[in-house]
C-alpha cells in the first residue's frame, strides 16, 4: 500500500502550523485528527475525519525527475554554527519553506570545504525560496562564517536511481 501524507501547510490555519506527517491511511487519519484537536482546536467528529481523509496525498519520492537540487559550496572553520543557522532559517521561513531535504557534507580532500545539497520540488519553488527574506538572512549568516564567497550550483534532477 502506498504511504500517504497530510501537511498543515496545504490547509489555511490560524496557527501557521507546518506539521506534515505520513503513514498508512488509517493510522494517518487518526494521528491527523489528534493533531487537529490538540493544536487547531477542532472537535474529533466523523466529519473531521472525513475531511482529513480527503486531504491525504501520496507520499512524495525523496527526489524525482522534475525536482531541483541546489549545491552550496563554501569554506569555513566554523562549521559547528551551520545547524543553528539552518534552524533559524527554518523557523523564520515557516510555512513558506519549500525545501524537502538538506544534506551537508565535508570534503575529505579539501579541509574546511563543505557542500550543502538542498532539494526542492522544482525550480520555481527554489527561486521563491531564494527570494524570501528568511533565505536572504540565511545567506548573510552563511557569509559571516565563510572564509570565501559561497558558490551556488543549480541542477535540474533528470534521473533518480536507488540501489
Amino acid at each position: 500500500m502506498t504511504r500517504k501524507t497530510i501537511d498543515c501547510r496545504t490547509v489555511p490555519n490560524d496557527t501557521g502550523c507546518t506539521l506534515a506527517i505520513s503513514g498508512e491511511p488509517g493510522e494517518l487519519v487518526t494521528a491527523a485528527a489528534q493533531h487537529a484537536v490538540a493544536v487547531h482546536g477542532h472537535a474529533d467528529t466523523p466529519e473531521l475525519r472525513e475531511q482529513l481523509s480527503h486531504l491525504l496525498a501520496d507520499e512524495p519520492a525523496v527526489s524525482a525527475p522534475g525536482a531541483f537540487v541546489q549545491l552550496i559550496e563554501f569554506d569555513t572553520d566554523r562549521i559547528a554554527e551551520w545547524d543553528a543557522i539552518v534552524d533559524r532559517w527554518a523557523a523564520a521561513i515557516g510555512a513558506h519553506r519549500a525545501v524537502r531535504w538538506v544534506v551537508l557534507g565535508t570534503d575529505r580532500d579539501r579541509p574546511g570545504r563543505h557542500v550543502a545539497v538542498v532539494e526542492f520540488p522544482g525550480y520555481a519553488d527554489a527561486m521563491a525560496n531564494s527570494g524570501h527574506p528568511a533565505t536572504q538572512a540565511f545567506l548573510k549568516e552563511l557569509q559571516s562564517i565563510s572564509s570565501s564567497e559561497p558558490q551556488f550550483r543549480n541542477l535540474d534532477v533528470r534521473t533518480v536511481q536507488t540501489y
